[in-house]
């Protein structure tokens, strides 16, 4: 994201995460916030990803998305046991901090993995 105040609240995001873990209440309405610099910025993508995780969030009081891997695995019972290895403050933090660069085309991939992942769970 470009807007400095987008910015400044994701870095306020990754921090309360980092010292207070997933505490949904003021992480929902940060998200929210987020999600409507997005609007106003017109990344449709991200808007979806930040709407799929807050609502993922109050669902299930913790984030239960993996980080998306690097090289896509066949085999389904490594994919199985990879899944059951969800850090969640790890992968939320992860997907947060994506938002900071959307310029990378790697960012943009794994928030579109994040995206399907949100969708499918």
């Amino acid at each position: 994201m470009e807007n400095k105040k987008a910015l400044k609240l994701i870095d306020k995001i990754l921090a309360d995460i980092e010292t207070s873990g997933i505490n949904t209440d003021t992480l929902i309405e940060d998200l929210k916030s987020l999600r409507s610099f997005a609007l106003e910025q017109q990344v449709p993508l991200v808007v979806k990803v930040l709407r799929l995780t807050y609502e993922h969030l109050e669902e299930n009081d913790s984030f239960l998305i993996p980080i998306p891997d690097d090289d896509p695995i066949e085999d389904a019972e490594i994919t199985q046991e990879k899944n059951e290895e969800v850090d969640p403050i790890e992968s939320l933090m992860y997907l947060i901090s994506l938002l900071k660069d959307l310029k990378n085309k790697m960012n943009l991939m794994d928030l579109s993995d994040y995206r399907d992942a949100l969708n499918a769970y």
